[in-house]
């Protein structure tokens, strides 16, 4: 009888333990219209980051979740450039409003679609050497204002090869976007010997789902070139949300 006390005892006290080492997070997104939720009705709990939040605070060890949603619709690395004084200074209050002692501050960045362009979005096409360069200068400055800050570079998703409607993508586009992939995870690599344990990249996983799944996931919409897929829908956009959660659930959790 004694003994079974003891086991319960001991066993409520790692539970209760366990329990207190939850995880907060609260999580800046930055990214393009895809991440802003630009075609949905209500971004604020339709968007991937909503979707991804939601996951999160779902999990096992993961604590309180804070976010905010840094999209903006046609944007570029070029216009997150601390330099450019455009988007950055509004990530930068976010995270400022964000970072707080008992939580971990974690960026997650998905640009590339719109750098990939032909034509149109700023800067675009963005070379992939500067897509690399572009993305090491802001998550510098980033660390430089956060020095205990996490970063999640999800590689971005897929478009149909004849995405064509403000802006000019195409096949040339989708090529490019992917040539962005190795890109990232050479970033990824260069930081783990400069300042490990705080950059860290996805797989291709997304872009993968949405290559197979665009009639389902993605927005059918009119362009120059036909219907093009590009943003994801309600049902894409819980998917992707889930992508990305996993995402930092898994690095969160082993670091």
């Amino acid at each position: 009888m004694r003994r079974n006390t003891f086991l319960i005892i001991i066993l409520l006290f790692v539970s209760t333990i366990a329990f207190s080492q939850k995880k907060n997070l609260n999580i800046v997104y930055i990214g393009d219209s895809i991440t802003q939720g630009a075609q949905l009705a209500d971004p604020g709990t339709e968007a991937p980051p909503a979707t991804a939040t939601a996951w999160l605070r779902k999990q096992k060890g993961i604590g309180k979740v804070g976010f905010s949603n840094q999209g903006v619709s046609g944007f570029t690395t070029v216009d997150f450039l601390p330099s450019t004084n455009s988007a950055f200074p509004r990530a930068d209050r976010a995270a400022s409003a964000l970072n707080t002692k008992d939580a971990t501050l974690l960026f997650f960045i998905m640009l590339g679609t719109n750098d990939s362009a032909i034509t149109g979005p700023n800067g675009s096409p963005v070379s992939p050497a500067k897509y690399h360069d572009n993305l090491k200068t802001i998550i510098d400055r980033l660390l430089q204002h956060f020095p205990d800050s996490k970063f999640v570079i999800q590689k971005p998703i897929w478009y149909s090869p004849n995405t064509y409607n403000g802006s000019m993508y195409l096949q040339e586009g989708l090529s490019r976007l992917q040539s962005y992939f190795p890109q990232i995870d050479q970033l990824a690599n260069e930081y783990k010997s400069v300042n490990p344990g705080h950059i860290f990249t996805t797989d291709a996983k997304a872009f993968d789902y949405f290559s197979k799944h665009y009639s389902t996931d993605l927005i059918p919409e009119q362009g120059h070139e036909g219907i093009f897929y590009l943003h994801p829908n309600n049902k894409g956009d819980v998917m992707l949300g889930q992508f990305w959660g996993e995402a930092i659930y898994k690095i969160i959790i082993k670091n």
